[in-house]
């Protein structure tokens, strides 16, 4: 499974680290043990599905629990029950 997620938690961060509560949430998804890409507007994160659902509740919630007040989490997923399903390298190789 393939997950795109970007959170929008309120306020970002702090006054001595502007984007802490969403750094939060990338600590979550490096911790998670699973392949990902940081990038400017988002993380792309590629997963058996379970731990992959899992990962993006946890997500969503580190950014409470680092301190914002509120947080809109918007993700996109890709799942496909083919033999070779995509892959994010499958997806990108052309581009990079």
């Amino acid at each position: 499974m393939i997950l795109d997620i970007e959170v929008l938690p309120r306020p970002a961060g702090t006054p001595e680290s502007q984007y802490a509560h969403v750094e939060a949430a990338i600590a979550v998804i490096q911790a998670s043990g699973l392949a990902y890409e940081v990038h400017a507007l988002g993380t792309t994160v590629e997963g058996d599905p379970a731990a992959v659902w899992d990962l993006a509740r946890r997500i969503h919630e580190a950014t409470l629990v680092a301190g914002a007040e509120h947080v809109v989490t918007i993700a996109k997923l890709y799942e496909s029950r083919a033999a070779n399903p995509s892959t994010v390298a499958s997806l990108t190789s052309k581009f990079r």
